[in-house]
């Protein structure tokens, strides 16, 4: 049977929502084990093992690999393909597409990106020209490197396996980079691409604090995360992890609400695939009421806070 090789993405003891589609992702390609790499990590590895449908995990505990540095997992994800994996499968964000490539490159074959669905042990599809087409690849390498569209597969149960513990080990710190500091945003709601409300902003919004004055009591009110558009983010308006689209984060929650957002190719590459989605814009031609499944033509700086108010 083949072996597909799942990197664990995990943040303070916490395994992330998108490798629990990532496992789903590569139930369909064999058996499932899991790669946790980090320091003190035990019970990420024992919490990986209880994931359903994961039968061996494979831990690689050491300070070299305390913020995991692409440059010192990929040797370790690579060692593991030689000898036991045929496919690596990693989820396709920040952290996954930073170390998948060099996985690759380590095993010199090519990589598959932002897989959509699994036709067979070596076809494929994902998007292209910014999802308004899906190509079906096939790929002919003896090992396969992939990353998965999180949105696209449903999440495996956190409990329910009961996957063996085994540790690994690899080739420590290999002095190519370094960790100097991480700056990181903290927020009481939720993270974008696990949250079941968003509420997104644009430019329409015209400065920082008519978007934050605005959006910000909306989202308190449903309890949603916050998004915005490129052009929103590049206006200063929202910071970079709030930015939804092709450049951005890929979401699909229960409920996308895109107020004073054009909806350009780029940013619906992003929100395409949400449930139902609700545009509130001023210009009935706006090219995001082509997707929306509730749509509303008007003056965002009136309705946002009458639907504030009633909420």
């Amino acid at each position: 049977m083949s072996v597909a090789l799942v990197l664990v993405e995990h943040e303070g003891g916490q395994i992330k929502d998108a490798t629990l589609a990532t496992v789903t992702a590569a139930a369909q390609l064999g058996e499932v084990h899991a790669l946790v790499v980090g320091q003190g990590v035990g019970a990420v590895g024992e919490a990986a093992a209880r994931i359903a449908g994961v039968a061996r995990v494979h831990v690689a505990d050491d300070a070299a690999y305390a913020h995991n540095l692409a440059e010192n997992v990929a040797p370790v994800a690579a060692a593991l393909m030689r000898d036991h994996c045929d496919y690596f499968v990693a989820p396709a964000t920040t952290t996954g597409k930073n170390i998948a490539p060099r996985v690759a490159a380590l095993l010199d074959v090519m990589q598959v990106s932002d897989i959509l669905s699994v036709e067979s042990a070596d076809t494929f599809t994902r998007p292209i020209y910014a999802g308004n087409a899906i190509a079906t690849v096939k790929s002919s390498d003896a090992k396969k490197v992939l990353t998965v569209r999180g949105t696209a597969f449903e999440k495996a149960a956190r409990e329910g396996g009961a996957g063996a513990v085994e540790p690994v080990s690899g080739e420590g710190d290999k002095g190519i980079s370094s960790f100097v500091g991480a700056e990181l945003s903290k927020s009481e709601r939720p993270e974008l691409t696990s949250a079941k409300v968003i509420v997104s902003g644009g430019r329409a919004f015209g400065s920082n604090e008519q978007f934050h004055g605005l959006l910000d009591p909306l989202a308190d009110k449903l309890k949603a995360g916050v998004g915005a558009s490129r052009a929103a983010v590049d206006a200063g308006y929202a910071p970079n992890d709030y930015q939804v689209g092709q450049t951005g984060k890929i979401v699909a929650p229960e409920v996308y609400i895109a107020i004073g957002i054009s909806g350009a190719i780029q940013h619906l590459a992003g929100m395409k695939d949400s449930k139902t989605i609700v545009a509130i814009n001023k210009d009935e031609d706006a090219p995001i009421f082509q997707v929306a499944d509730v749509g509303l033509v008007g003056d965002l700086f009136k309705i946002v806070p009458e639907l504030t108010e009633k909420l």
